[in-house]
């Protein structure tokens, strides 16, 4: 879980860096069945979601430096994807409408992000028939690479792209959160 105290104090660390003209970013904190989620959003839209694993402090610390935005605690402005998330892992969402913001993607795992958004609710795709549909049959590994690099689980699916022999394959969030995500969408 986040720890505020050292959040805020890092928080001033990178309000003070903040690039002139640089859109800020707006961070909180959602519990979940899979753990405490990292939701971060640009004035686009949501840019980013963490699970605990990948230590909240540090992905807010590379975002600052990747992106030069001052950074607030603001629940309030991700309140919409909060509430569609909390609304996913009761069961009664099944695609999201929360604006996003794709910028910390590009190419062709941009490219692949988006093929990610078509796979259906409670299916599931192997990572070579993703690179098929990319047009680019042998790229496999480089769809694995896209799903791992996705800076938006959940919301964009990544979870859904399993091995060709169905085992499930690598997740950010860990082998455990995967199997979860993929038995929410399939149990009733």
């Amino acid at each position: 879980m986040i720890k505020l105290c050292n959040v805020r104090s890092r928080e001033n660390k990178r309000a003070m860096t903040k690039t002139a003209g640089a859109p800020d970013m707006f961070y909180r904190t959602l519990d979940t069945p899979v753990g405490t989620l990292l939701l971060v959003a640009t004035v686009v839209g949501v840019v980013r979601v963490a699970y605990a694993n990948e230590h909240h402090d540090l992905v807010l610390d590379r975002l600052t430096e990747l992106t030069g935005a001052g950074l607030s605690h603001a629940p309030a402005r991700l309140g919409q994807a909060a509430e569609e998330l909390s609304q996913y892992f009761d069961r009664r969402r099944r695609h999201f409408d929360f604006p996003l913001d794709l910028s910390l993607a590009r190419g062709f795992r941009r490219n692949i992000l988006g093929l990610l958004r078509e796979i259906p609710y409670g299916t599931t795709a192997s990572y070579s028939s993703v690179a098929i549909r990319a047009g680019n049959p042998g790229a496999s590994r480089a769809v694995g690479s896209a799903c791992a690099a996705n800076p938006l689980p959940i919301a964009i699916p990544c979870h859904r792209v399993v091995r060709s022999d169905g085992t499930l394959g690598e997740y950010a969030g860990g082998g455990d959160v995967k199997k979860i995500l993929l038995d929410l969408e399939t149990t009733p």
